[in-house]
């Protein structure tokens, strides 16, 4: 199975995902990335923004996820709503969403319709009219979703609470969603400050995935946002995070049944690291062998082995913008406290710092990695997410060519070695969450 698998991945990486890929910019800075993939007549249109919560600073942090809300408040040209509505009524569907380091805007339709998202797109990044009423509302709903989304779930806020542990100066302790106290007093005139600063074609990316003609695109791209004028973009200064010299703890009391654990250690990304790339996809293997499925050792040795953990996982992006933190989480059994499983999680690391993963499970586990990466082209929108995460933060989007590669690269003893250089107690940030009658 493994063999005929890998089969498969070299016939596929044979047409790499730059073979039909087209990449312009216009002369106001903007970038266009255009990929054809003929399988269907619809289309993946989506414009990113380099911009998310991790270029905030406290006083306004939640207001690029604010703005997200207001872009579809209306502009010169249109009432509120009437953006999803014209979507719609073409038969396309359209959403948004912010992350820690863009935002993403996203239609998909038939692709003799993209003409339409690109004009509508083209009008909110530059037009944008800010109401007084409008804003208000908004921002309540912001807040609403806060205190659903973290306040009244005790794992968010964890999560929530163990980034800010994590990371003392780094931006990557602001929440998305930020913070109540900032969005309380957040005001219209921040969100449309930003909005001014940031929203611009050269800060920009138009990705479109689906039955076109690349040229007719960037045709189309240039009729409608080559007249955009371009922003004085200044990146923000970096906030480099202080040196971790010791371990951290904190522990919460919620209205849980069960008590859930997180730690996490210090780990590079790609992203300012060009003498660290096979460490770190070492680690993205590491972290598969650790949580890859029902076969992998988390799976195998702490939920049906010992049954120490209910659920219990690990997680790790290479493709962040700022370095970042390798997860294990979990919930302990009944009768098992977070110590133990913290302990449990220690004993698995340990396992690969002393002994060499077998060449068995090693290339089971690539394969795994391989392909749940690879198969996610067979998806127009998830090709074109893939494409713009990676130039939004700052990566070419053509190593997802060499990705196959660098990932078949990795051997027993680089994953031995990443396993022993990051997992230092050192780098270690440990929350736990408890029922609140614990407390008393």
């Amino acid at each position: 199975m493994i063999k005929n698998l890998f089969l498969f991945l070299t016939l596929f990486t044979v047409l790499p995902l730059q073979a039909n890929t087209v990449e312009s910019i216009l002369e106001n800075g903007m970038k266009i990335i255009v990929r054809e993939d003929h399988r269907a007549p619809v289309v993946a249109s989506q414009v990113w923004y380099r911009i998310g919560s991790t270029y905030e600073y406290d006083g306004i942090t939640g207001v690029s996820h604010v703005l997200e809300h207001m872009m579809f408040k209306g502009t010169k040209k249109l009432k509120p709503g009437d953006f999803s509505e014209i979507i719609a009524a073409n038969g396309g569907s359209d959403n948004a969403f912010t992350s820690h380091d863009f935002p993403g805007y996203h239609q998909r339709i038939a692709s003799d319709r993209l003409e339409i998202c690109l004009e509508l797109e083209a009008d909110r990044m530059r037009n944008v009219i800010f109401l007084q009423e409008e804003f208000n509302k908004e921002l309540a709903v912001v807040q609403e979703e806060r205190r659903w989304r973290v306040d009244n779930k005790p794992k968010s806020k964890l999560f929530e609470q163990f980034y800010a542990t994590a990371f003392l100066s780094s931006p990557k302790r602001i929440p998305v969603i930020g913070w109540m106290g900032d969005l309380e007093s957040l005001e219209m005139k921040d969100a449309a400050d930003w909005y001014q600063q940031w929203y611009a074609p050269n800060n920009a990316t138009l990705v479109v995935v689906g039955d076109v003609d690349s040229n007719e695109v960037i045709k189309l791209a240039k009729k409608y946002f080559a007249k955009l004028k371009p922003s004085d973009i200044k990146p923000p200064k970096l906030r480099p995070e202080i040196a971790q010299t010791g371990e951290r703890r904190i522990k919460l009391y919620g209205q849980t049944a069960s008590p859930y654990m997180i730690m996490g250690y210090k780990t590079p990304v790609l992203v300012g690291n060009k003498d660290k790339v096979k460490d770190i996809y070492a680690l993205d293997v590491m972290s598969a062998i650790l949580d890859g499925g029902s076969s992998a050792r988390i799976a195998k040795n702490m939920l049906r082995g010992t049954e120490i953990a209910a659920d219990a996982g690990t997680s790790y992006d290479p493709f962040d913008r700022l370095s970042g933190l390798f997860l294990f989480a979990g919930t302990p059994s009944e009768g098992v406290k977070p110590e133990q499983l913290e302990q449990a999680f220690k004993s698995e690391i340990k396992d690969l710092q002393d002994t060499p993963v077998t060449s068995k499970e090693l290339e089971r586990v690539k394969a795994q990695v391989i392909a749940s990466k690879v198969f996610e082209r067979d998806s127009m929108f998830y090709t074109g997410m893939q494409i713009g995460m990676l130039d939004s933060v700052g990566l070419d989007w053509r190593i997802l060519d060499t990705y196959v590669d660098d990932i078949r690269s990795i051997t027993a003893e680089d994953v031995q070695r990443v396993a022993k250089e990051y997992f230092d107690s050192s780098q270690l940030t440990v929350a736990t969450l408890w029922p609140e009658q614990e407390s008393k």
